[in-house]
């Protein structure tokens, strides 16, 4: 149970800076602090880092990187916020907005010439809401890769990892000073450290039922597609601590995962042309409004699941990403000739697949709007072969958290900093809005990045001055 008590007399050991969760904030705030002149112990409670960071497709949106002028994309970190904002309907901080979208094709920047990480930019569609390419991506564009990356260059830089260990206490003096931790390790043996800083890289709620009960009750009952770790503890550890707290109901969700498989697929199969519908052969909303509040779209849906319907171009496109390819090799494609044998496949009736697709295809011929306000381009025009995929709804990661400052100093719920309490990632406070709605493609690793540089680099500046 995560709980916050007064110091103890003593601690078995003492380091400058403790990071708990080695994802992708914790692993980029190890590497910013060790370059700031500190040596981080990096706690993690899996045997080897994944977290959310592995289940992802890997992808960092920044605007105005060289590798976007590389390709001859116009962008900038204005544009990037505004986008953000958009999206997000000006319910988040402009400050904290213009925070990360300056900072994160720096920390891309950052991540490719001093460890090596070889990022391109995906130019072969728009992610929904992003009016720039500028989603960053690994060669197999997964998460997996990234958060292997990112090991191996802790690794290299020397950073301690202490894995199969898990915190569930940290010890605060009456001013809120953080002075450490308490960890279990994997043979039930408890150890405490006491530290100068601590930054919570440790991701958000939404593997804990009874947090998502209480503040997602719409995805109380979904599909859980996250780290099983996301527990909460930072949430749970800020309100024993008075830490202010926002954007708790904010999530992103995912209206494409295959099932029963369980394996992503990527909105590019809808927002290069394709479509959604339920199990009656009927599409049921704008499906370009975004992938996240998609997920309780597709809930709704008889049987809470739905098919993407798309062709073979389009598959073409999805398979530069390794969940699609995985589930194609795992049978969750559906391919036919013809839309009356892909409807057999998928048990739709014929007739009302048939008439779903002559009126997108209809309304692509003349850059048409359809009965839910989604516009049609004639350049995505489905041809045969088609494909389907069934697929369910799930939610993949909470967004709201703790409120940091520009530095990711965490916020008391006064206004003022606690002194040496750091947050990154799903742990700090996003920037989606106050609901699934206003997730942005990327928003996840946005802040886990940039916040998670931040983290590490304004922490160490406290501890070596």
């Amino acid at each position: 149970m995560s709980q916050v008590l007064p110091p103890p007399a003593s601690f078995d050991a003492e380091v400058p800076l403790i990071i708990i969760g080695a994802g992708a904030a914790g692993l980029c705030a190890a590497l910013a602090a060790k370059e700031a002149g500190a040596d981080p112990v990096v706690i993690e409670r899996d045997a080897v880092p994944a977290g959310s960071t592995a289940l992802s497709a890997g992808l960092i949106p920044a605007a105005g990187t060289r590798f976007q002028r590389a390709k001859g994309i116009e962008d900038s970190a204005v544009l990037f916020a505004e986008d953000i904002q958009r999206k997000a309907h000006g319910e988040n901080d402009a400050a904290m907005v213009e925070v990360v979208a300056r900072e994160a094709g720096p920390a891309v920047e950052w991540l490719a010439e001093t460890y090596g990480l070889p990022f391109d930019v995906i130019d072969n569609f728009y992610y929904p809401g992003h009016s720039a390419m500028r989603m960053h991506g690994l060669p197999t564009r997964s998460g997996a890769e990234l958060i292997d990356r990112l090991r191996s260059a802790a690794e290299t830089a020397d950073v301690t990892i202490l894995a199969e260990s898990r915190v569930e206490t940290l010890f605060a003096d009456e001013q809120g000073r953080i002075r450490g931790i308490e960890l279990t390790r994997a043979d039930g043996s408890h150890e405490t450290i006491g530290c100068g800083a601590l930054v919570l890289a440790c991701n958000g709620y939404g593997g804990n039922a009874a947090l998502v009960r209480e503040l997602i009750p719409e995805m109380a009952d979904a599909l859980y597609f996250g780290h099983p770790g996301n527990q909460g503890d930072a949430v749970l550890w800020g309100r024993a601590l008075g830490a202010q707290l926002s954007h708790l109901p904010a999530y992103q969700g995912h209206g494409s995962v295959a099932t029963p498989n369980n394996i992503l697929i990527t909105w590019a199969v809808i927002a290069e042309g394709g479509f959604q519908v339920n199990a009656q052969g009927r599409r049921f909303s704008d499906e370009t409004h975004g992938y996240s509040e998609q997920a309780a779209e597709v809930l709704r849906q008889p049987g809470e699941v739905a098919f993407d319907v798309f062709d073979a171009r389009i598959a073409g496109i999805a398979r530069q990403f390794e969940d699609f390819r995985a589930a194609e090799k795992g049978g969750a494609l559906l391919t036919a000739a013809t839309l009356e044998e892909l409807a057999a496949r998928m048990r739709v009736p014929p007739e009302v697949l048939l008439a779903e697709y002559d009126e997108t295809e209809a309304l692509k011929a003349r850059n048409g709007t359809d009965r839910f306000g989604r516009v049609f381009s004639a350049k995505q025009a489905l041809t045969p072969p088609f494909h389907a995929v069934k697929v369910t709804g799930a939610l993949f990661h909470t967004q709201g958290g703790l409120v940091v400052d520009g530095d990711a100093c965490v916020r008391r719920e006064d206004g003022t900093l606690f002194p040496n309490l750091f947050a990154a990632g799903g742990a700090a406070a996003g920037v989606s809005g106050d609901s699934a709605a206003g997730y942005l493609s990327g928003n996840g690793l946005l802040t886990a990045t940039t916040l998670g540089r931040l983290a590490g680099r304004s922490a160490a500046r406290r501890l070596v001055g």
